[in-house]
């Protein structure tokens, strides 16, 4: 019997570590028809009940999918990008009527435009009541569906804030509608599109000057990235630009790298803390998540800030720390140290002294703590 308990408690704890993928027959009033939808849930989301997740949704949910959802889970698995809930919609029997544009102006028309309306009035309405979402969304397409991504944009109020579109299959009015309206964006919009050496000729055209018009814009609120790779044929386009799409939209989600803190942090003139709170505060505004400051930041900013010697800065870092993480020795760790490094040894002593009733973090040890605390005292008698 106790075997038996022990393996239903494996079983339940392997479930929690190990994404969700949920298979769904959608009934669309739109479409006159039941669409598979695939669902990709984060590790842990049935056990977070007060985490709310971006989507990222998935045309040509039949092949492409399983790539994306695979690498949200991995990316997400290191704290490079937020945990996200995975939509991919199944086109095999339909991708043609789907995508169905006006060879007069370019625009969805009958099945097409059906299709469009399913996905702005009846799926995301139903994946924001049912699961819980942040307002960040993503949409991938492939060729033909890279294309139809483009009219969510167009929309008054885009429906995504970032798109991927991967060797798209360009209507003939498409370059024109998009330079016109992504150089008024007034919101934030994440655009990510690709081709190669090997693409279909006339794909790589379109998109070599849709490249061009875009890359020519100035709006600070595009947030623009473009790859050209060199070998990958137009199916095996998709592998290669995924994880490059995924990194380019969730940079600043990231922890803080050795690039960015060899480039950028110690070549600061102002104080790396406000940096280390200006990079949270984005995170938060672009995805609507409030994360929690990692650990492998803090430690960036505290080594910045003794590289530099701008010792003055560890108080605030200490006040930071303290709210982040308010059981833990990691507060008062940089505020003692503030008060050692500024010519306060009492203050500095006292607060080390305190982490006997804190928990242990990042390798912080309260024996380290009280180590030196009786460094002080044995150099000033206290």
């Amino acid at each position: 019997m106790k075997q038996l308990i022990c393996l239903f408690a494996l079983m339940a704890c392997m479930q929690s570590t190990i994404a969700q993928v949920i298979y769904e027959p959608f009934e669309s009033t739109k479409l006159g028809e039941t669409r598979e939808v695939k669902i990709q849930l984060p590790r842990g989301y049935d056990s977070n009940e007060d985490k709310a997740y971006p989507i990222i949704l998935v045309f040509d949910g039949d092949y492409l999918f399983e790539a994306v959802a695979g690498n949200v889970d991995y990316y997400s698995y290191w704290e490079d990008m937020p945990e996200s809930i995975v939509v991919g919609i199944n086109q095999v029997d339909s991708r043609n009527s789907d995508i169905s544009y006006s060879e007069q102006n370019s625009l969805p028309i009958e099945n097409g435009a059906a299709f469009f309306e399913f996905i702005g009035m009846e799926l995301l309405p139903y994946l924001d009541s049912t699961y819980r979402t942040v307002e960040f969304r993503v949409i991938v397409g492939h060729g033909e569906t890279a294309n139809f991504i483009n009219y969510f944009l167009l929309k008054p109020q885009p429906l995504f804030q970032a798109y991927v579109a991967i060797s798209p299959d360009l209507a003939p009015d498409m370059t024109n509608y998009l330079s016109e309206k992504l150089s008024k964006s007034e919101g934030k919009l994440f655009y990510y599109m690709t081709t190669s050496d090997n693409d279909i000729k006339h794909i790589k055209s379109g998109v070599t000057k849709l490249n061009d018009a875009i890359s020519a814009l100035e709006n600070k609120n595009l947030l623009y990235s473009f790859d050209n790779f060199e070998k990958p044929s137009h199916y095996e386009l998709p592998a290669h630009a995924i994880p490059n799409a995924l990194e380019d939209i969730f940079l600043v989600f990231k922890p803080i790298s050795k690039t960015e803190y060899k480039e950028t942090i110690l070549k600061l003139e102002g104080s790396p803390v406000e940096y280390l709170t200006e990079k949270y505060q984005t995170i938060e505004d672009l995805f609507g998540i409030q994360k929690q400051i990692l650990i492998n930041d803090f430690n960036a900013i505290e080594a910045a800030i003794d590289k530099n010697e701008k010792f003055e800065y560890l108080e605030e870092l200490g006040k930071i720390a303290r709210k982040e993480y308010p059981e833990t020795l990691l507060g008062n760790y940089y505020l003692a140290r503030f008060y050692e490094e500024t010519g306060e040894p009492k203050k500095a002593m006292k607060t080390y002294q305190s982490a006997f009733v804190l928990d242990e973090i990042a390798g912080i040890t309260k024996d380290e703590m009280l180590r030196r605390a009786d460094a002080i005292k044995a150099d000033f008698g206290y």
